[in-house]
């Protein structure tokens, strides 16, 4: 339903952040009235979540276009706050600090985060592009190419569970380290130990030197 509520509001979103702010017109804007706003949502008090999106709609996506640049990407960020402050109002203390910091510390975080998504796909990308030169793990590439094979499938079935999920999704369905932990709620560092343990393993099933 939050989605959907965003989703109807996507074109204050998108098309830019002067035109969102012509939604903030008679909207709540003291710090009082946003922590107030903020305190029914945690409650699950869809108008006064409404009101709030009014309110700050154009300044989260406005601090995600400074940090992201690209005004698509920036969308996407703003939306995914705002179903964050949905699920997370909960957690919010007012005597902590203002609704309005509060949401815009949410903000940046996710637009951190994903330039950090999207720099590391992109030096996941360079990494494997096998144009540049010869050197490349051969398993991965085996994997890459047979996972379909017999042997492949049978040495897959001697890995943990985790491993195989998180090595059919890194290889088979091309996920970065970050999204294959993000699919399996796990902590990235333990799907990066437990892909390059799995990795291990295949290769010696596959007997492919390393």
């Amino acid at each position: 339903m939050v989605r959907r509520k965003l989703l109807g509001r996507e074109n204050d979103v998108s098309s830019s952040a002067a035109h969102l702010s012509l939604a903030t017109t008679g909207a709540p804007e003291t710090p009082a009235d946003l922590s107030d706003l903020l305190v029914r949502v945690a409650r699950g008090d869809e108008s006064a979540f409404a009101s709030l999106y009014d309110a700050l709609g154009a300044s989260v996506y406005g601090l995600a276009r400074r940090v992201v640049r690209d005004p698509s990407r920036a969308e996407e960020i703003s939306q995914e706050v705002f179903i964050q402050v949905w699920q997370s109002a909960v957690k919010f203390d007012p005597a902590r600090g203002s609704a309005k910091s509060w949401i815009l510390t949410l903000a940046h975080r996710r637009a951190v985060d994903a330039v950090r998504h999207d720099q590391a796909a992109t030096n996941r990308e360079n990494k494997y592009d096998w144009s540049n030169g010869p050197d490349y793990d051969e398993v991965e590439e085996t994997v890459t190419i047979s996972l379909e094979h017999e042997q492949v499938r049978r040495c897959m079935d001697g890995l943990t569970e985790l491993q195989r999920e998180a090595v059919t999704l890194a290889f088979y369905q091309g996920y970065t380290y970050a999204e294959v932990a993000d699919t399996l709620k796990a902590n990235p560092a333990t799907i990066k130990t437990r892909m390059r343990d799995g990795i291990v393993r295949l290769r010696d099933c596959m007997g492919v030197e390393a």
